[in-house]
């Protein structure tokens, strides 16, 4: 199963890399060993992504910024208003990055 590496830039991959490289640098575990699991997270991610989150959220706002390269899009709003079944959430600015998930079975 390929996945993508998105998720290694949210706050607890950023955490997790963090804590390997300590981890590495003070010998406790082999780099070999921390890349193993930064793929097995990346996996996991997706996994639970995929199979857990059953949540819709309705997104509007100003278009600043899009993109599309490497089939990869990436959009960036201002002002958005983030809107689901519980709640309601507006933002100044948000970046979002999107991925064809049919890319991940090839």
């Amino acid at each position: 199963m390929a996945t993508f590496e998105l998720y290694r830039r949210s706050t607890i991959g950023m955490c997790l890399t963090e804590t390997l490289d300590e981890m590495v640098s003070n010998g406790i575990l082999s780099p070999e060993l921390a890349i193993q699991v930064l793929v097995q997270f990346d996996k996991s991610m997706t996994e639970a992504l995929e199979s857990q989150v059953k949540s819709k959220v309705s997104i509007k706002g100003h278009l600043h910024t899009y993109r599309f390269c490497d089939n990869v899009w990436t959009f960036i709003l201002q002002d958005a208003h983030f809107k689901s079944d519980e709640c309601q959430e507006t933002v100044s600015r948000v970046k979002i990055v999107a991925c064809d998930s049919k890319l991940l079975t090839q």
